[in-house]
């Protein structure tokens, strides 16, 4: 499955717009390599995703064409999160 699709069939980002662009910029890896959109995701693959302030590392549990809200959370297990530090040196 493409990156950007299971991003938005897991909820981890809520728009395949929005995956598409935040891969694009190189802000997410797959088994520590950088990762495009059009990247293939598989069971047992690592994501290391930076949005905004947090970084977040989940493992990939299943793979799903489609899933509900409440199947989503099942797709993925988060392995660690952390708040990045501001920036502003003042």
């Amino acid at each position: 499955m493409r990156l950007d699709k299971f991003l938005k069939v897991s909820r981890i980002i809520k728009r395949r717009t929005l995956a598409k662009e935040v891969s694009d910029q190189g802000r997410i890896e797959i088994n520590g390599k950088e990762a495009k959109a059009s990247s293939t995701v598989k069971v047992g693959d690592e994501l290391t995703i930076r949005l905004g302030q947090r970084k977040m590392t989940a493992r990939i549990d299943r793979i799903q064409e489609t899933s509900r809200k409440e199947e989503a959370a099942e797709m993925y297990t988060i392995l660690q999160e952390e708040k990045l530090g501001s920036q502003d040196p003042f």
